[in-house]
């Protein structure tokens, strides 16, 4: 059972990354399957409640901030949305590790992102809906890949993974 539980971040982090790259949405219901499964193992692992409390707030900094963000148009609502439920995970320790990778992968995928819209689409890969959506000027990046893999650069660290793992 633990085996299962420990894959369920990662997956949740891959399937995140893929469906804002691909459709430029994090779906809420993603969102509430990463929160409802943190609150089973936790409760399934005997996390102690000033811990769980601690994540909880921490979740609760990051949505706030998030939504900060969101309000200035520096960052999508799924993308504070799955930042806070990430750091639901994480906690306080691993926040800033977790938001610094967030930032650099996030401005390295800008980059690249810029960089691509300045070629000249190929019309073989121009048939791509997705595709065409990152080549387009408009279009926002899809930050949920650099919260994902931050995510994931640093959960074998948490102390969700590490009770999962015993």
């Amino acid at each position: 059972m633990s085996s299962i539980a420990l894959l369920i971040f990662p997956f949740a982090m891959a399937f995140a990354a893929t469906s804002d790259l691909l459709t430029m949405r994090i779906s809420n219901k993603l969102v509430m399957l990463l929160v409802g499964a943190f609150l089973i193992v936790a409760l399934a692992t005997g996390l102690p409640l000033p811990e769980f409390a601690m994540h909880l707030t921490c979740a609760l900094v990051v949505l706030v901030v998030g939504f900060a963000f969101f309000a200035f148009g520096w960052i999508g609502g799924g993308d504070a949305k799955l930042a806070a439920a990430t750091s639901l995970w994480l906690g306080f320790g691993l926040a800033l590790p977790f938001l610094i990778y967030a930032a650099l992968l996030g401005g390295l995928l800008t980059l690249v992102i810029l960089a691509f819209r300045r070629l000249p689409l190929m019309p073989l890969i121009a048939r791509f809906r997705w595709i065409e959506r990152l080549h387009d000027r408009k279009s926002g990046v899809p930050y949920g890949v650099a919260l994902a893999a931050a995510g994931l650069l640093v959960y074998s660290n948490s102390a969700m993974f590490a009770r999962l793992a015993a």
